[in-house]
C-alpha cells in the first residue's frame, strides 16, 4: 500500500479523498492555487505545496506544476477527483513515466471514453445501444446548423472532452444552433483546452440515470447498483438519489451488466460511471462514460457501504476486490442535495463572497458509516444519517475561478420517504450567509409533488420553473405552524426584553396573551397560554396548537416541536417581528398586538424602484463581447451581452423591444451584482 498520496484537486473533493486515506494511514499531499492558500483542503492535509495563480489554467490543470509536487513532496500515487486532470490521459502518461501510480483507469481507458465520439463508436460495437447522433467533428457554426437540420430539432451541442455541464447546449432552432456552437466552443476551450464540438439528437422527457462500476486490474468487476440524476439545470446535476425510483429490477440488471460489459472492452480498472438516458418505456441509450469519481458517488456509498475512493486506492495499488456482484446489496435510499453558490432569485447565477456564516446540519449516523465505512446494520424506521461532504468554513471566500459547488448534503433513511424527509430537516437545518446560494430552491423540490412522487424527468425544473424560482408559497397548514412557532418565540423575546428593562420584578405580566400574526398575506387572531414547558397556540377557529423550543432570543436556528412533529427555522430579527426562512420559503412575519395589527394594516405598500429601463449585471462577472451599439433598436430575446463567470458564459438578452440609450460597459470590464450595463430609452 501508498505511504503518500497527492491530490490533484481541490475544494470538497479534496477533502474527500483525504478523509479515507487517512482511515487508511496514508500520508496526504494537498496542491493549491493563490486563491486557495487558506482552503479547507490545504488545512486538512499533511502537507501542501503551492502551484500558481489562481486560474486553475495557471495552477490547477498545469500537468508540469503538479508533477513539480510530486517530485517535491515524494508522493507515490496521485489521486485526481473530478474535473480538472482527472480524465486526461496526457497527466496519466506522465505519472506513468515519473513512476507515479494513478488513482484511476488505465491510460487508455481514459482516452477511449474520454473522448465522447470515440466513446460513442466503441459503445456501438460492443452492442450498446447509443443516442442518434453526429459524430464528427463540427467545423463552424454554419456546419452545426447544417447537421442540426439533418438530425432534426432540438440537439445538443456538446464538447467532445467536456463534462460538468460545459460546453454543452441545446437548440430548439438555426439561430440557436450557431450561438449555441461559438458557446460550447469557447467553453470548452477555457475549462478543457479543447474546443471540438460534436451534435447529438436531443432526447426530450428523458431521465438521466447511470451505473456506478468498480473493476481491478485483474479482471474482476461489479457495478454498484445506479443513480438517479434527472434533476439537473443547464446540463448540471443538482440532487441525485439512489436507487432510482423508475427503474425496475431487470432494467436494473441490463443496465449494469452493459456497463461492465462496456468497462471490461476497454481494460477499465478503477471506479467509472457509465450514464444513460433511459426514456418512458424504460429503453436506455448510452450517454457517456466518466473514467473517474463522480460529484454524487456518496449516494452509491451511502447505499451499498461500499467506499469507493478506498476501492480506487486499492485498484491502483494493485489489489483484486474483495468483493463479487453477489455481495452487492442496495439497502435503504438515500438523496444527496448539491449546494451551489448561485442565486436561484437571479437566474441561478453565480454569487461569490465570504461566507459570514457557514453552519452545515450534523452529521449523523444511522445506516452507513458516515465516513464511509463498513455497513452497520438497518437502521430504525424514521430514522436516517446525515453526511455533508464540504470544502469551505466559515469566514472563508467562494471565488469566481472555480466551480461554485460549495457543498454536497446527503441523507439516508430506510426508504425514499424517510431520506427526504430527512433532507427536508438537513436543509432547514443548513445555515448560510454571505453569499447566494440554492438552499430555498433545493428545500422546494423536496417538496414538490412531482420530485415526491419520482415522476421526473431532466426536464423537471424547465417544466415547474419556465420563469425561474421565485420563491416558495407555503400552503396554509404549513403557514399555521410557523405562525404559533412565531407567537410563542415572540413570547419569549418579549420575556426576555421586559426582564432586561427591570421595570418589575414580576416581569411576565407585561407580556400579553393577545396577538396578532402576519405573514405570506394571511393574519392569524392568537392566544398564547405560556407555562413551564412551552406553550399552547390558541387560533381564532378554536385549534389549539402546542409549541416547545429551547430556542433562545438571538438564536439563528429554531428547533421546535408543533403538535409533535419537528420544525426548524432559520430566524433573523426585523422591526415587530421576524425574518423566517424555511422549506425554501423567505417570509417576513410579525407578531403585533391586535390595535398594532388595526393600524399596520392601513399602512401604503412601499414600491420597489423601477429598474425596467436598465440592463443590470446579474452577477459578479467579467464582460466577454457587447452585441449591440448605441441607438440600436433591439428585439425581446435579442442578445444583448455575454457576461462570462465561474467558467460559464451567459447571455443576456432583451425582455421587450426597446431602443439601447447608452452603453456603460465594454468587453474585459469586470462588474459586481447590479452594475448597470447599458440604458434603453
Amino acid at each position: 500500500m501508498f505511504n503518500k498520496i497527492l491530490i490533484a484537486n481541490r475544494g470538497e473533493i479534496a477533502c474527500r479523498v483525504i478523509k479515507t486515506a487517512r482511515k487508511m494511514g496514508i500520508t496526504t499531499v494537498a496542491i493549491h492555487s493563490d486563491a486557495d492558500r487558506h482552503a479547507l483542503h490545504v488545512q486538512m492535509a499533511d502537507e501542501a505545496v503551492h502551484i500558481g495563480p489562481s486560474p486553475a489554467s495557471e495552477s490547477y490543470i498545469v500537468i508540469e506544476k503538479v508533477m513539480s509536487a510530486i517530485r517535491q513532496t515524494g508522493a507515490e500515487a496521485v489521486h485526481p477527483g473530478y474535473g480538472f486532470l482527472s480524465e486526461n490521459p496526457r497527466f496519466a502518461e506522465a505519472l506513468e513515466a515519473e513512476g507515479v501510480a494513478f488513482v484511476g483507469p488505465p491510460k487508455r481507458a481514459i482516452e477511449a471514453m474520454g473522448d465522447k465520439i470515440t466513446s460513442k463508436k466503441i459503445a456501438a460495437e460492443a452492442g450498446v445501444s447509443t443516442v442518434p447522433g453526429v459524430m464528427g467533428l463540427i467545423a463552424d457554426a454554419e456546419e452545426a446548423v447544417t447537421i442540426s437540420r439533418e438530425i432534426g430539432y432540438p440537439v445538443m451541442i456538446k464538447a467532445s472532452a467536456g463534462g460538468g455541464g460545459k460546453g454543452m447546449r441545446i437548440a430548439w432552432n438555426d439561430e440557436e444552433a450557431r450561438e449555441g456552437f461559438q458557446s460550447s466552443k469557447n467553453e470548452a476551450a477555457s475549462s478543457f483546452g479543447d474546443d471540438r464540438i460534436f451534435i447529438e439528437k436531443f432526447v426530450t422527457q428523458p431521465r438521466h440515470i447511470e451505473i456506478q462500476v468498480l473493476c481491478d486490474s485483474h479482471g474482476n468487476g461489479v457495478y454498484l447498483g445506479e443513480r438517479e440524476c434527472s434533476i439537473q439545470r443547464r446540463n448540471q446535476k443538482v440532487i441525485e438519489e439512489a436507487p432510482s425510483p423508475f427503474l425496475d429490477a431487470a432494467t436494473r440488471r441490463a443496465m449494469g451488466e452493459q456497463a461492465l460489459a462496456l468497462a471490461h472492452a476497454v481494460g477499465y480498472a478503477s471506479a467509472g460511471t457509465v450514464e444513460f438516458i433511459v426514456d418512458g418505456a424504460r429503453n436506455f441509450f448510452f450517454l457517456e462514460m466518466n473514467t473517474r469519481l463522480q460529484v454524487e458517488h456518496p449516494v452509491t456509498e451511502l447505499i451499498t457501504g461500499v467506499d469507493l475512493v478506498e476501492q480506487m486506492i486499492r485498484v491502483a495499488a494493485g489489489e483484486r476486490l474483495s468483493i463479487t456482484q453477489d455481495d452487492v446489496k442496495l439497502t435503504g435510499w438515500a438523496m444527496e442535495s448539491r449546494l451551489y453558490a448561485e442565486d436561484p432569485y437571479r437566474g441561478f447565477l453565480p454569487s461569490i463572497g465570504r461566507l459570514t456564516r457557514y453552519r452545515p446540519p450534523a452529521e449523523v449516523a444511522a445506516g452507513p458509516l458516515l465516513d464511509t465505512g463498513k455497513w452497520q446494520g438497518e437502521a430504525p424506521a424514521g430514522e436516517w444519517a446525515v453526511r455533508n461532504d464540504t470544502g469551505v468554513y466559515e469566514g472563508g471566500e467562494i471565488s469566481m475561478y472555480y466551480d461554485p459547488m460549495i457543498a454536497k448534503l446527503c441523507t439516508w433513511g430506510p426508504d425514499r420517504a424517510a431520506a427526504i424527509e430527512g433532507m427536508r430537516v438537513a436543509l432547514d437545518s443548513f445555515e448560510v450567509e454571505g453569499i447566494g446560494h440554492n438552499l430555498p430552491f433545493l428545500s422546494a423540490v423536496m417538496d414538490h409533488p412531482k420530485f415526491v412522487s419520482g415522476d421526473m424527468t431532466t426536464a423537471f425544473i424547465a417544466e415547474e420553473y419556465p420563469d425561474g424560482f421565485e420563491g416558495v408559497t407555503l400552503p396554509e397548514p404549513m403557514l399555521r405552524r410557523i405562525a404559533a412557532a412565531c407567537a410563542a418565540m415572540h413570547r419569549v423575546a418579549e420575556i426576555r426584553r421586559t426582564r432586561v428593562s427591570g421595570r418589575m420584578d414580576n416581569h411576565e405580566r407585561h407580556v400579553g396573551e393577545d396577538w396578532v400574526v402576519s405573514l405570506q398575506g394571511a393574519r392569524y387572531p392568537v392566544r398564547v397560554a405560556a407555562d413551564r414547558d412551552g406553550a399552547t397556540i390558541r387560533f381564532a377557529d378554536g385549534t389549539d396548537m402546542r409549541v416547545t423550543s429551547d430556542w433562545t432570543p438571538g438564536d439563528q436556528l429554531a428547533r421546535l416541536m408543533v403538535d409533535g412533529s419537528p420544525l426548524v427555522l432559520k430566524v433573523g430579527k426585523i422591526s415587530g417581528g421576524f425574518r423566517i426562512r424555511s422549506r425554501g420559503a423567505d417570509l417576513k412575519v410579525h407578531v403585533r398586538t391586535p390595535r398594532q395589527a388595526e393600524l399596520a394594516a392601513l399602512m401604503p405598500e412601499k414600491l420597489p424602484a423601477d429598474t425596467s429601463r436598465l440592463l443590470l449585471c446579474p452577477m459578479p462577472g467579467l464582460i466577454v463581447k457587447i452585441h449591440v451599439e448605441e441607438g440600436q433598436e433591439v428585439q425581446e430575446g435579442q442578445a444583448l451581452c455575454t457576461v462570462e463567470a465561474m467558467k460559464m458564459e451567459n447571455i443576456l438578452r432583451a425582455e421587450r423591444k426597446g431602443m439601447v440609450a447608452k452603453i456603460n460597459a465594454g468587453p474585459g470590464d469586470s462588474l459586481a451584482v447590479d452594475d448597470v450595463i447599458m440604458e434603453f430609452e
